[in-house]
């Protein structure tokens, strides 16, 4: 069920599913990405090992709030800056997107939850168990990073991607942009079938398109320090998924992470990109369950 809350002072877009008794598994998504990036199959699959699964679009993407009134940044002197170590100035932060996660919990009259975060959703899911960690009761953090600077960035040719701009803004040709770009960073051992990528793409682009969110959104990642002390803090249960050919966030983030948790299993999958291919829908919901379930036990 989608609906609009109040969480943060913003208007926040959720949907949520599965028996209201069963464990809260509140998943948050990555860069520009809107709460169907969690497939609908994904979903199904968690609701039926007893889940309720609580998706939401962040703030300035999908259908909730869009705040172009902070304007647009500079996002190219801001990389350069972040090269040199240098402060960034971000018109929000990471740490402000994990208070909206908290602001969706009490809007929804939740004291703990399970957190599932991907790629800036994992980054989001390390502020909000820092803030937090009486109400995350596990975490799973996929295809994420602590973002220690000594850690691999993306492959050239993704950074080539990443920062190129479609030519023109109509339907077919934002299609065909990220539709490649997701092809690029997906799963070399899962490739979608023919269709697939530029359905979802279709699917995401109808329901919202907002550019200039995803920017601001990019700006407090840049903009965020390294978070390996937050992570070596965190005392939940925790879970890392993440794909050994990976090349936006290379596998050496998530053995990264798993090094720096102290309470942690691994899911290294050979074959894994930066999505969530079909194949393995299965092998995800088992494994977050698992952790959900033994953490309610324990």
């Amino acid at each position: 069920m989608q609906r609009h809350v109040n969480a943060n002072g913003l208007r926040i877009a959720v949907d949520d599913q599965g028996p209201r008794g069963a464990p809260a598994l509140l998943m948050i998504m990555g860069l520009g990405m809107q709460l169907v990036a969690w497939p609908q199959g994904l979903v199904d699959a968690l609701t039926a090992r007893d889940l309720r699964v609580i998706r939401f679009d962040n703030r300035d993407i999908g259908l909730s709030q869009h705040l172009d009134h902070l304007g647009l940044p500079h996002v190219g002197w801001a990389s350069f800056k972040h090269l040199l170590h240098l402060p960034v100035r971000s018109p929000y932060s990471l740490a402000d997107m994990a208070r909206d996660a908290q602001g969706v919990m009490d809007a929804l009259d939740l004291p703990r939850v399970h957190v599932w975060g991907a790629s800036m959703g994992g980054m989001i899911a390390q502020h909000l168990v820092d803030q937090a960690p009486d109400r995350v009761q596990s975490l799973t953090l996929m295809m994420t990073t602590a973002g220690a600077r000594h850690l691999p960035g993306p492959t050239w040719p993704v950074r080539q991607a990443l920062l190129a701009r479609p030519p023109r803004r109509d339907e077919a040709t934002l299609q065909a942009h990220f539709a490649a770009l997701y092809r690029l960073i997906g799963s070399p051992a899962y490739p979608p079938a023919p269709g697939w990528l530029e359905a979802r793409v279709a699917e995401a682009l109808r329901r919202s398109d907002h550019p200039q969110g995803m920017l601001r959104q990019l700006m407090a990642v840049v903009a965020d320090e390294d978070r390996t002390p937050r992570v070596t803090r965190i005392q939940a249960p925790s879970l890392v998924i993440h794909g050994e050919a990976d090349p936006l966030v290379p596998i050496a983030a998530g053995r990264h992470l798993a090094r720096h948790l102290r309470h942690v299993e691994t899911d290294f999958i050979p074959g894994m990109g930066h999505d969530l291919p079909e194949a393995l829908w299965p092998r995800y919901a088992d494994r977050v369950a698992a952790l959900v379930h033994g953490a309610g036990a324990a």
